[in-house]
């Protein structure tokens, strides 16, 4: 297929045109609103993996597209009415939650974007980082405060009022702590989101703000660390004098 590159704000964005399939080199992208709430119809254990079967008003789908489940990118290779397929590979069962999923259990999805869709959310790759459990729920007359547990080592990639993926849905954080953090769901939220959702102690999954995992591989590279080509010239000063900062 061919694609098109959009310059703003510095950032660049390749997206496809036309049907996409597992070898297409074009980045698949997700804005992180949920569409539906599609439920697990069956669970087939596949070599390694397992293939899942959803049900969702979805249809009509296409072979070889790209559907966020449970905010994981997955590729559609069998449908049938309002049924799709798709495999789950060792990593993905490992790093996320699909592994305790059980037939009945309610998914979120998305579709890829396409040319002249809107961004209401931030970019989401669909690639999950790891898990955090719902820790405590607290409700106020404007919705519910949402505390998740999380490890350490991704805490970092977390800022109070920048945005995370939870199993697929885009949201702002409101505080993070040294091992959790918090977010705020609004009614309407949490009328479209599976019930699950809200459920102390569900294991969700996160994916951080891509961009500051980039910043932070750029100015690894400036301690000269042997995954490095080269020695970056980017640094904090770099980046304030630009504008960043």
């Amino acid at each position: 297929p061919s694609s098109h590159v959009i310059h703003r704000h510095r950032v660049t964005l390749s997206i496809a045109i036309g049907p996409r399939y597992p070898s297409s080199p074009i980045v698949t992208m997700f804005t992180g609103l949920i569409t539906h709430i599609g439920t697990i119809s069956q669970i087939t254990p596949s070599g390694d993996g397992v293939r899942l079967c959803i049900d969702a008003a979805m249809a009509p789908y296409t072979l070889g597209e790209s559907i966020a489940v449970n905010g994981i990118c997955l590729t559609v290779d069998a449908a049938a009415d309002n049924i799709f397929e798709v495999h789950a590979t060792r990593e993905s069962l490992a790093r996320t939650n699909l592994g305790r999923l059980r037939p009945g259990d309610g998914v979120h999805l998305e579709r890829a974007l396409r040319i002249g869709d809107r961004l209401g959310g931030h970019f989401v790759m669909g690639h999950v980082d790891t898990t955090a459990h719902l820790d405590k729920v607290v409700e106020f007359s404007s919705g519910k405060q949402l505390s998740f547990a999380i490890s350490r080592d991704y805490i970092r990639y977390i800022v109070e009022k920048g945005s995370i993926a939870i199993d697929g849905v885009s949201l702002t954080v409101n505080r993070v702590g040294q091992a959790d953090f918090d977010i705020m769901l609004i009614p309407h939220s949490q009328a479209i989101l599976a019930p699950c959702f809200t459920t102390p102690g569900h294991l969700v999954n996160i994916e951080v703000d891509v961009m500051g995992k980039y910043v932070e591989k750029l100015l690894s590279c400036n301690m000269a660390q042997p995954r490095c080509i080269e020695p970056s010239t980017l640094s904090i000063e770099s980046l304030r004098s630009n504008g960043f900062c």
